[in-house]
């Protein structure tokens, strides 16, 4: 059964899937194929999804090519496109169960990782609201090579939870990234003094103790209210549990704030960092 869009989607374009994405929906079909005895079955079945019917190729090896032309005539129309892959996997699912094929969130990630505005929700093709997350510079020569690996690893994969649906751990994560990033200032001097402390609330303490009156002094005084709310059962509950009696789990919307704020703030304590460490 395919996906419900809106009727516009399947009578004019809104749009194409790049070449590159083509590619990988393509490699898919070839994974999901070289499960099955039957591989040339299903490369016909996911011809006729993608070229609305046609007839059989006169070999294996010609079905794989005539797909790879088929597929990209479809790709004039992403949400159809993305439309005849999902219904071939509902149908391969259906008359070969001993083949995987991928989920909502496989799909999912190809479609954000090459900038295309859909993701699937079963039973329906929607829109991705797309929000701009807030750029986050990490000075390679301040940080080290793995630590700046690190935060971008970490930033990315906060990015890829929030497509997922999935924004307790989007807000977990990036939570973790910003503790991880204020160790950065243990034994440094800041303000009247050296930085002491093991864990997030410490260093951000002696951080404020340090720099009394200073913009720093007030970023951190905001940082910390977040990070408490987050931390809290009766609040955010992402951070130590929540109650069971009560659903305190971030929104989608919610984590998007939560996330380009702490975005913000890490922009902001390395930037910090970086003035820290140039010769007085």
């Amino acid at each position: 059964m395919g996906l419900t869009m809106p009727n516009a989607w399947r009578f004019g374009s809104p749009g194409s899937m790049p070449p590159v994405a083509v590619t990988a929906f393509n490699s898919l079909i070839h994974t999901i194929a070289s499960q099955s005895e039957s591989s040339w079955a299903i490369f016909e079945l996911f011809k006729a999804k993608f070229s609305g019917g046609c007839s059989t190729s006169s070999s294996e090896s010609w079905a794989i090519s005539d797909l790879h032309s088929k597929m990209f005539e479809a790709a004039s129309n992403a949400p159809a496109f993305i439309n005849a892959f999902w219904d071939g996997c509902v149908q391969v699912q259906s008359e070969h169960p001993e083949v995987g094929v991928p989920d909502a969130d496989v799909i999912n990630r190809i479609l954000y990782e090459h900038g295309i505005p859909y993701e699937v929700r079963p039973p329906a093709l929607l829109v991705r609201h797309l929000q701009t997350p807030i750029s986050v510079q990490a000075p390679e020569k301040t940080v080290g090579e793995r630590a700046y690996a690190l935060i971008h690893a970490s930033l990315d994969e906060a990015d890829r939870l929030l497509l997922e649906q999935r924004p307790r751990q989007a807000v977990q994560e990036i939570l973790w990234l910003l503790e991880t990033v204020s160790t950065a200032f243990q034994g440094q001097e800041s303000g009247t003094g050296t930085v002491e402390g093991k864990y997030f609330n410490e260093i951000v303490r002696a951080l404020r103790n340090n720099n009394r009156g200073s913009a720093l002094s007030e970023a951190l005084g905001w940082m910390t209210k977040m990070h408490g709310f987050l931390s809290s059962p009766g609040g955010g509950g992402v951070r130590h549990g929540t109650r069971l009696a009560s659903d305190v789990s971030p929104t989608l919307k919610e984590a998007h704030l939560y996330c380009n704020l702490t975005r913000s703030y890490i922009n902001y304590l390395l930037a910090e960092l970086a003035d820290q460490s140039r010769p007085r």
